[in-house]
């Protein structure tokens, strides 16, 4: 039993050796992270089904109570056994991939195992090889958590399982009973032993590596956002040549990559490392792949020279990332990550730039919002429907530059939402009326950034009448009542906090009806409300008595505005105006 130990410790060893290469392969621990994909469940398969091929071709021939010399085994005498490490390779490929890796890697390495020998009873090692993938893969996502993979210790108890069943089979379907327990007490305690072993270092290795990978990506994380925050007051200005060249040089900075350029849709605005001699700025973009991204807006990558596309024959790139800068669904330009070695363009980088990629392309829209404010400010536009809350804006930028550390695609869809509410204003700004689809939209776009900032802390609820949507209303005018409720409405109050919003027609009247469930008006306040500044520690009711003169001077005596304080608690505003319908 000493002898078949040491030599299963041999056995071990060379699946260990493999095993350690594999994982350090980029493309395996890409295929790993992916596991879940069906294209990934088959090349696992077969990297499995070659490691249990090997176990078989590796294995210890048994002849009786003798062990027999041999380096590759491939065929063996009926009344022969073997000691392996495939059950070891079942057992990893039901951990890693599940029961449908688990499954096909032992019907592969059971029908290899029955065609090495001991005839007709050797067909055992089929169902039982398959049995061990089967429990092994169910194990496996079992003790999966969280995208991990199971921790060694209890894989190294799967495998010692996934052991013993295979010496039950051994031991009923080897010969007679009398042999059968023979063969299995010589082998039984090694081979249990040392697969287990076995699989609790294949998974530590595994484990091991792609932690490492994970904390790689937590420190590249770091940089990104640090790069992000430095290059936000450049991108914020939009694409241009000064402002460019900076940016190019925080980035390269921080991706140690070997050339950064930047392009708008026509021209280099900047480019700072290998090949500055003759990507120069100001010039017309003159690579065929930067060509290519700006005529279909998708992420393209070189993987040597030619591809590249410099006509340059003497230029040092020799491979690259070409990331559209989109603001919104338009091209702005590009970003171009070069290379003079093209082993530096690794998985990890081509995750890199499209991160940045999504990134810039926010600051960018981020930008345009922006103008679009400082447009505002400098048309001098004073009416309530240009009236930006200066509290809101900025703390919708602060709420959306945080979101960029955490889901860089949640943060560009609030980026849209901000830019579409700006639009709206504008739009307003220049309109007495318009239709109230119109001015949902605008509510839908500010309460998705409200609640953002305050998740769960207000229920807003609507109840419309469809007839009502080309109805005309003052611009803002729905949207100035929510706000009030949510800034008023219900003090500190953090749960519990209900609006709700009724539009219909009544007596060719247009309602408005906004309820809320809170701490309710005063008397004395309702007959102030809508009448001139008001004194308040979160406003000033500007809004409201702005609006309540916009509504008596487009409707007169037609128009009403009203406020109530509920008898069952909480406030109403009450806006009734004429029906106008315009085809807009």
């Amino acid at each position: 039993m000493i002898e078949l130990f040491i030599m299963m410790m041999e056995r071990v060893g060379l699946i260990i050796l493999l095993a350690y290469l594999l994982v350090n392969l980029d493309d395996f621990k890409t295929l790993l992270f992916k596991r879940e994909m069906y294209q990934s469940k088959i090349k696992l398969i077969v990297f499995f089904c070659v490691f249990a091929i090997i176990s078989n071709l590796t294995g210890i021939e048994i002849s009786g109570d003798k062990i027999m010399q041999s380096n590759v085994l491939t065929h063996i005498s009926n009344e022969a056994a073997i000691a392996n490490t495939r059950t070891l390779a079942i057992s990893v490929s039901g951990l890693v991939g599940g029961p449908v890796v688990g499954v096909m890697v032992g019907f592969v390495a059971g029908i290899h195992r029955a065609f090495q020998g001991t005839g007709i009873t050797g067909l055992f090692y089929i169902p039982s090889s398959i049995l061990i993938g089967i429990l092994s893969g169910l194990f496996g996502q079992l003790l999966t958590k969280k995208n991990l993979f199971p921790n060694p210790f209890h894989s190294g108890l799967v495998s010692a399982l996934m052991e013993m069943i295979q010496m039950l089979f051994v031991l009923f379907f080897t010969g007679s009973l009398a042999e059968g327990f023979a063969l299995v007490k010589l082998i039984s305690i090694p081979m249990v032993l040392l697969n287990s072993v076995g699989t609790f270092i294949f998974m530590s290795i595994l484990n091991s590596t792609l932690n490492q990978v994970e904390e790689a990506k937590a420190i590249q994380t770091h940089d990104v956002l640090e790069l992000a925050a430095k290059t936000l007051p450049y991108f914020r200005k939009g694409l241009e040549p000064g402002t460019s060249q900076d940016v190019a040089k925080i980035i390269q900075h921080y991706t140690k990559v070997s050339a950064i350029s930047i392009t708008d849709n026509s021209k280099i605005l900047a480019h700072v490392g290998a090949g500055s001699d003759h990507h120069i700025p100001e010039k017309d973009v003159i690579t065929e792949l930067s060509k290519e991204v700006l005529q279909t807006g998708k992420i393209a990558i070189a993987y040597n020279k030619t591809s590249v596309g410099c006509t340059e024959k003497t230029c040092p790139l020799s491979a690259a990332i070409v990331i559209p800068l989109m603001n919104k669904e338009n091209i702005a330009g590009t970003l171009k990550l070069y290379f003079t070695d093209s082993r530096d363009l690794t998985e990890l980088m081509k995750s890199l730039a499209e991160g940045l990629g999504t990134i810039f392309s926010s600051q960018i829209e981020l930008g345009e919002a922006e103008i679009q404010t400082q447009l505002l400010k400098e048309a001098e536009i004073k009416s309530l429907q240009s009236q930006v809350n200066p509290h809101f804006f900025f703390n919708s930028i602060n709420t959306i530059s945080a979101l960029m550390r955490k889901d860089s695609e949640k943060a560009r869809e609030l980026l849209l939402q901000l830019s579409q509410y700006f639009r709206s204003n504008l739009k307003g700004a220049a309109e007495t009326l318009v239709p109230l689809e119109q001015e949902l939209a605008q509510v839908d776009a500010y309460l998705i950034l409200e609640q953002t900032r305050f998740p769960d802390k207000y229920e807003v609820t609507f109840d419309i009448q469809p007839e009502t949507l080309n109805v005309s209303i003052p611009p803002f005018a729905l949207q100035i009542l929510i706000e009030n409720a949510i800034k008023h409405a219900f003090d500190k109050r953090k749960q519990n906090n209900q609006i709700q919003v009724s539009i219909y027609t009544d007596a060719e009247k247009l309602k408005i009806d906004v309820r809320d469930n809170g701490t309710g008006i005063t008397d004395e306040r309702i007959l102030q409300i809508g009448q001139g500044v008001l004194h308040s520690e979160v406003g000033s009711g500007t809004a409201l008595y702005n609006l309540v003169r916009r509504i008596d001077s487009l409707f007169g005596e037609k128009g009403k505005f009203d406020v109530y304080s509920r008898p069952e608690g909480g406030s109403q505003f009450l806006i009734s105006i004429p029906i106008i319908r315009e085809e807009f």
